[in-house]
């Protein structure tokens, strides 16, 4: 008989119930064998770190369930008071990435196989997991192996990426809170962190977006270069800021950037370890 997918909400912290993970798995049945092992996604959606957008959450799951991925839409830590935000998103990331693989099998996912896409703020969050998931002391909080939370690539949809150079300045008031130092701004710039360890990225944009410029994506694309870490990316015309799928699902329809749902989908599929 065939099985349509499952829903779950996991807890990742007991202290910090509102830190969730939601599920979506394909089910499997001897007629669908090519759900036994799928390809993740985990998904990490915008909001200027004040909280997380609904329209790049469960559409974007729907999306990438469809085309044969396993997802995971994840609540992460945002609002701040002042004191800093950073690093509790990125630990949320990490323990994300973690239980994913951690329970592969029951999952039906390859731990090979785990890919973040995130969306404006969200894009930072997936940019910063990308470039900064060597850290030590995120490995000792969640004792986890070097690497385990490593994306096998990234996908960011009109990320925020730069504090210096065309910032977003709402996002980054929330994770430095009253920090304006320089120094810390740098120790929150994917693209100051990236590295020989940073993994491969698809970036997409719209050149038009005012809400987050497409400076953001040129400037982040360059450091990738300067490090000969693999990318493609698409700066698509038009299009305002938070397309999200860009269809008639979730309110959006600029054509000229309906084409980066499935160009990421054939980035992801092409991506081997």
């Amino acid at each position: 008989m065939f099985q349509h997918h499952t829903t779950e909400v996991v807890q990742l912290f007991p202290e910090r119930p509102q830190i969730t993970l939601t599920t979506y798995v394909a089910g499997t049945d001897k007629s669908l064998r090519f759900n036994d092992k799928r390809r993740a996604i985990l998904i990490l959606p915008g909001g200027g770190y004040s909280g997380c957008a609904a329209i790049e959450s469960e559409p974007i799951a729907h999306h990438f369930l469809a085309a044969g991925f396993n997802a995971f839409v994840l609540e992460y830590t945002t609002t701040s008071t002042g004191s800093p935000l950073w690093p509790t998103p990125l630990i949320d990331a990490s323990a994300a990435m973690k239980y994913i693989r951690d329970h592969a099998d029951e999952l039906h996912i390859d731990p090979n196989y785990v890919f973040v896409i995130g969306f404006s703020a969200g894009g930072h969050l997936a940019a910063a997991l990308g470039t900064m998931w060597d850290n030590d002391e995120i490995e000792k909080l969640l004792g986890m192996e070097k690497g385990y939370n490593r994306p096998t690539g990234m996908i960011l949809s009109y990320a925020v990426t730069s504090k210096a150079i065309h910032g977003h300045t709402r996002s980054f008031a929330k994770i430095l809170g009253d920090d304006r130092s320089k120094e810390s701004g740098d120790a929150v710039s994917p693209e100051l962190q990236v590295s020989e360890k940073t993994c491969p990225a698809f970036i997409w944009h719209t050149r038009t977006d005012p809400g987050v410029l497409v400076q953001n994506a040129l400037v982040f694309a360059k450091a990738l270069a300067d490090h000969e870490i693999p990318f493609e990316m698409h700066i698509y015309p038009e299009g305002p800021h938070g397309l999200s799928l860009n269809n008639d699902v979730v309110g959006r329809n600029y054509p000229a950037a309906n084409q980066w749902t499935w160009d990421s989908v054939r980035w992801m599929k092409s991506i081997e370890v």
